[in-house]
């Protein structure tokens, strides 16, 4: 079988909320001098930047996995094991990131649409994504699921 679906998805304002303060403290830290404050809240800010800038979700030999980053952050789903999927708007108050959800868990790194997969038990999972109606599309064709 070969990959049905790639898409990455880039969280431009994830990425600005996060880089502000860095360039900042760099601004501060060049004309008043580095602390260990002040790097460690660097070196934290830059990890988050890598780790969630991104999410990608790709469906491939009956498998779709969704990941952060670089993928140390990821998690796979066997398609046989969904149910059903379906297109939803999340709360706002969601956030971004790694979220445990009524049910389940949301991986999110922008905007509130997101695709939610019911799985056969019982949990739900959902996928934050700029093109739900795609996901959606290219989910219910490699898992064999109907409208």
């Amino acid at each position: 079988m070969s990959e049905t679906y790639h898409h990455t998805q880039v969280g431009t304002l994830l990425i600005v909320l996060l880089a502000l303060p860095v360039l900042v403290i760099l601004i501060i830290a060049s004309t008043v001098g580095w602390d260990p404050v002040s790097i460690a809240v660097v070196v934290i800010l830059v990890a988050c930047l890598v780790m969630f800038g991104t999410l990608t979700v790709h469906i491939d030999d009956g498998v779709l996995t969704a990941r952060f980053g670089p993928g140390l952050l990821r998690r796979s789903l066997k398609l046989r094991d969904i149910r059903s999927a379906t297109a939803v708007r999340n709360r706002w108050f969601y956030g971004w990131g790694i979220r445990s959800i009524p049910r389940g868990w949301l991986f999110n790194v922008s905007g509130l649409d997101a695709v939610e997969l019911q799985m056969t038990n019982g949990r739900v999972f959902r996928i934050g994504t700029d093109e739900p109606d795609a996901l959606l599309a290219a989910i219910r064709q490699a898992a064999g699921l109907t409208d």
